[in-house]
């Protein structure tokens, strides 16, 4: 894979909750115009779970067809069903898919020999010229194939050159590292480890997957771009600027209710995609089950955007000139944030 930055692109949707082809064309010719490496079509940013098998082929085909010698097209075509899995990247494959991403199967939970034998190599073997990009997220899964796994895998199928890493454990990705060689590839799947993984000598990552890049691919792709050059010290100062954006990847609160607090974790991309509605961009809500933020999640939304806007205007000036929106506008009048959350006890 090449260095670089890869937007997790959102699936965005209409009023009535079916796919929004208008603004998906917007969304994708938005991360093209800000140089963003590649683009992640229909992964699990994009909501792939609650997408229609047609739905999710469509979004591909749009991400390749318009990616062309612009950037990278990325094709989430991971499963729980390997035979699904066979079929979606046989599609991606003919949609022109630079590459396809493989989450590890989800639910059933097969161990790392198992997500090995019968799910990434059977897709290896049948595609071999198909680059199969590994997503590694325990947290999201329950299972995970393991560093010694991946490495046979990467041993015996030429095509298997990169894993995305979001395990958020770095003795793991050092590991993988140790496993896999210094010429195979390690992407960040989460948007806060990215300097941390491009700087620590024992990963060595080759930049990112990100969620943000969805509103700042700008300012993502740079990030990217200085640590690629060595240039730590303004990437680092980046780093900082992002930090209030970065952290809204998932956003928990604690909620009073009548028989006691909770904590309440709004995941990815439920507040990213809260976000986009603020400011103006094509998104649409979350498809159920999943549904909207309580009130003070969305206030821990909009203080973080207000904090970027104030400090560094420049992160979310693209959207305001590709979208034709005034930020400050977006995030002061409570217009844009009515019916985008709900009381706890009330929901």
């Amino acid at each position: 894979m090449k260095t670089g930055c890869y937007t997790a692109l959102i699936t965005p949707f209409t009023n009535k909750g079916e796919l929004d082809g208008e603004g998906l064309d917007r969304l994708i010719k938005f991360q093209i115009q800000n140089n963003i490496t590649g683009i992640l079509a229909a992964g699990t940013t994009g909501e792939s779970p609650t997408l229609k098998w047609e739905e999710h082929n469509r979004i591909i085909a749009e991400v390749a067809k318009a990616a062309q010698e612009k950037c990278l097209c990325i094709a989430g075509t991971g499963s729980n069903n390997t035979h699904e899995a066979l079929d979606a990247v046989r599609h991606a494959a003919r949609a022109g898919a630079d590459a396809v991403l493989l989450v590890d199967p989800y639910y059933n939970g097969p161990s790392s020999l198992e997500i090995r034998r019968e799910y990434i190599e059977p897709v290896a073997r049948s595609f071999p010229d198909m680059q199969i990009i590994p997503y590694i997220i325990p947290g999201r899964t329950g299972t995970q194939l393991l560093p010694e796994d991946l490495a046979l895998a990467a041993k015996k199928y030429p095509n298997i050159t990169t894993v995305k890493e979001a395990t958020g454990n770095i003795d793991n990705m050092r590991r993988t590292r140790e496993c896999c060689g210094e010429n195979f590839t390690i992407m960040s799947g989460d948007d806060s480890l990215v300097l941390e993984m491009m700087t620590d000598p024992a990963i060595g990552a080759a930049g990112g997957f990100s969620v943000m890049s969805n509103i700042a691919p700008k300012a993502m792709a740079d990030l990217v771009m200085l640590l690629d050059q060595g240039r730590q010290e303004a990437a680092e100062k980046l780093q900082t600027a992002l930090a209030p954006l970065l952290d809204l990847v998932t956003v928990t609160t604690v909620e009073t209710t009548p028989f006691g607090r909770v904590k309440c974790r709004a995941r990815n991309p439920l507040a990213l995609k809260t976000l986009m509605r603020v400011m103006g961009m094509p998104s649409g809500a979350c498809r159920a089950p999943m549904g909207k933020m309580t009130h003070l999640g969305l206030e821990t939304v909009i203080t973080a955007a207000r904090k970027i806007q104030a400090q560094t205007p420049w992160i979310f000036a693209p959207v305001a000139d590709f979208f034709g929106v005034d930020i400050d506008e977006r995030l002061d009048n409570p217009e844009h944030t009515r019916d985008l959350w709900y009381d706890y006890e009330q929901a």
